[in-house]
């Protein structure tokens, strides 16, 4: 397969960009190819070049998200301190909600809706590589380094604690007084103290 250039890299990016802008505003099916590119600042003939369909792009935005969001958890060293891992990998998925909200939204209402574009992923790819982290995981309870706790359920708890300050910030705004980085800060603090003590031996 012939390698993409820099421009078509760039571009292919950027449509990706203007995508993800698009379909967390109004959705795959109340977004359109002129919306995208309208907000690419690209021509529709340009768009579909980079992809055929609407349903490309859309797809190709979630699995960026995903893969986004799955580098920090096959970082997960287990010949590292299993807590120090764990805090890490949290830290890394809140920062990626307050940075990427929009792509947190979209996913979470592909889910919502059945997961009907990823659903072949979340049940090969993704259960693949979360199968693998649970093992590591238990590994690390069995010897004595973590309190024991279901390994899938704590990843559940991860995404779902850190994945809320995106999915749910009218919520969050109407309860917290205070500005992004005293939300964030707090987030921080308060998953540590639930993570790290809950974890401890």
């Amino acid at each position: 397969m012939k390698k993409n250039t820099r421009i078509q890299s760039e571009n292919t990016q950027r449509v990706l960009a203007a995508a993800l802008d698009v379909f967390s505003a109004h959705g795959l099916r109340g977004s359109t190819v002129d919306q995208i590119a309208d907000s690419a600042g690209m021509s529709k003939a340009n768009i579909l070049y980079y992809f055929r369909r609407k349903q490309d792009m859309y797809v190709a935005v979630l699995q960026q998200t995903i893969e986004d969001w799955l580098t920090p958890l096959e970082a997960l060293d287990p010949n590292g301190d299993p807590q120090e891992e764990l805090w890490r990998y949290t830290k890394a998925k809140l920062q990626m909600s307050r940075n990427a909200p929009a792509a947190s939204k979209l996913f979470a209402n592909e889910i919502i809706s059945g997961a009907p574009m990823i659903g072949d992923y979340l049940q090969n790819e993704l259960r693949e590589l979360v199968d693998h982290k649970c093992v590591i995981i238990q590994q690390w309870i069995d010897d004595g380094l973590l309190a024991p706790i279901n390994p899938l359920h704590l990843l559940f708890f991860i995404w779902s604690t850190t994945q809320h300050y995106a999915d749910f910030t009218p919520q969050i705004e109407a309860l917290f007084d205070g500005d992004t980085n005293t939300l964030y800060k707090d987030a921080e603090a308060s998953l540590e103290q639930l993570l790290i003590k809950g974890l401890t031996v």
